[in-house]
């Protein structure tokens, strides 16, 4: 018979390095699976289709008005796209879909085809009445030059959503544009897409074509950083990609977007650089003493998606970057089982520094109680998946606040316990929020 004097782990939930986990309600379960994945897509420890159950289900355990809560959240501050259209879909099973949920989430014209796409996932059913009053709702904000830009040969085209929600045109023009679209007789808009994609393989005409997409204004931030490698290989001279650079304000762009293109354009990597310092510039700065750490442990290295170029670690270190810029009087560190203080580095040569110290597993208590004890912070931020092998508490980060920006859609995480704030997901808003919040802290001393 075997021994029954064994060392006693708990029966509670673990993370997945076997840490403990913090028990916490459904609707923070639901509000860190949805903030933090891309729809359907597999992860370090959990296959996409893991996650979209597991939102199906947490959906099923929190109100009407939690669920509204976490779809705004999703759209309009961590900038979502699929999952929003996803928790309308599952909204509309439990009955609590509204046509104003739908009108207010759908931004694009091809977000109405995607809708029913996922609404149609499992097999056709009869569309939801609030659904369809939405599309219907909706359909009239779009202009030919965006509908004619999203009109393409899916499974469920935009006719069809016109057959189905029956849309009133305000006026003759638009009846006419609604039946040009129907008869496919929309203009083609004046896209990069389609200028390039008319070039064929002709890299010459390629060549003018970016040249003059870039000289005219009409290729916009996120298009331009994502073009530059295909720009630099059929010839673009450098001045004018350069002197694009300069002219952009950047508005939209966050720091991982840079790192991405840093990273495939190292011959342009200075302008690149530049063009993120001037991204950040305007941030209003966080003046308290603040301890970041960063994890950089080996699932930390996990891709956000299949297609993605970007890694769960492109966003801590975008998160960092950004911190580092806005905030005065900063300690860094990186931790996996190990904690590791980063030198005097911003942009860049951070990154490169950050870059040196990935893999191995996680001891993320470990390491806020050893940064904590090298100096009393008002403020500890940590970057971090949440699967750590260690147990600790608030108390341990030595600071008045202790925030944990959560990357990942994990089952079990930690730091949800009284005296932690719990931020899900990896939106440039995360630091908003924090200045905010330390704002309204600092009004109510």
């Amino acid at each position: 018979m075997g021994s029954q004097n064994k060392n006693k782990r708990g029966t509670g939930p673990r993370t997945h390095e076997g840490g403990p986990a913090s028990i916490i309600k459904p609707v923070e379960q639901l509000r860190r699976a949805v903030m933090t994945c891309l729809l359907w897509e597999d992860q370090f420890y959990i296959d996409g289709v893991g996650i979209a159950d597991l939102v199906k289900d947490l959906i099923s355990q929190v109100s009407e008005d939690d669920a509204r809560a976490v779809l705004q959240q999703a759209k309009w501050e961590n900038k979502l796209r699929h999952m929003p259209l996803y928790l309308m879909t599952l909204m509309a099973e439990h009955g609590w879909l509204k046509k104003e949920d739908v009108a207010n989430a759908i931004t694009r014209p091809d977000d109405m085809t995607e809708l029913l796409a996922l609404y149609w996932k499992g097999g056709k059913k009869p569309l939801d009445h609030q659904l369809e009053k939405g599309l219907a709702l909706v359909f009239g904000k779009f202009d030919e030059y965006q509908l004619a830009k999203y009109t393409r040969d899916k499974a469920v085209k935009l006719r069809d959503v016109i057959r189905i929600a029956h849309p009133k045109p305000a006026n003759e023009e638009q009846s006419a544009l609604w039946k040009r679209l129907v008869n496919d007789e929309l203009k083609t808009p004046d896209t990069w897409e389609v200028a390039i994609s008319a070039c064929g393989d002709d890299n010459e005409k390629k060549k003018s074509e970016f040249t003059r997409l870039v000289t005219e204004g009409k290729l916009g931030d996120l298009a331009f950083l994502r073009n530059l490698r295909k720009m630099r290989e059929v010839g673009v001279d450098d001045d004018v990609i350069r002197k694009s650079f300069e002219s952009r304000k950047w508005p939209w762009i966050i720091p991982y977007q840079f790192i991405t293109a840093a990273a495939h354009n190292p011959q342009i990597e200075d302008a690149v650089e530049q063009a993120m310092f001037k991204c950040l510039k305007e941030q209003e700065p966080i003046e308290q003493k603040v301890a970041l750490l960063v994890d950089v442990s080996g699932s930390m290295d996990a891709r956000l998606s299949r297609k993605s170029e970007i890694n769960r670690r492109d966003v801590a270190i975008s998160l960092a970057i950004l911190l580092r810029e806005t905030c005065t009087n900063a300690m860094l560190y990186t931790f996996n089982s190990n904690l590791m203080e980063i030198p005097a580095r911003r942009g860049f040569a951070l990154r490169d520094f950050i870059l040196q110290n990935f893999g191995g597993s996680t001891s993320m208590w470990t390491s806020i109680r050893k940064a904590a004890a090298q100096r009393k912070n008002d403020v500890m931020i940590v970057i971090t998946d949440e699967q750590t092998m260690d147990s600790g508490q608030f108390t341990d980060a030595n600071a008045d606040q202790l925030f944990i920006i959560n990357v990942a859609s994990y089952w079990n995480g930690v730091g949800y316990e009284k005296g932690v704030t719990h931020i899900n997901g990896w939106s440039d808003s995360c630091v908003d929020f924090i200045r905010e919040y330390l704002k309204k802290e600092k009004d109510f001393i």
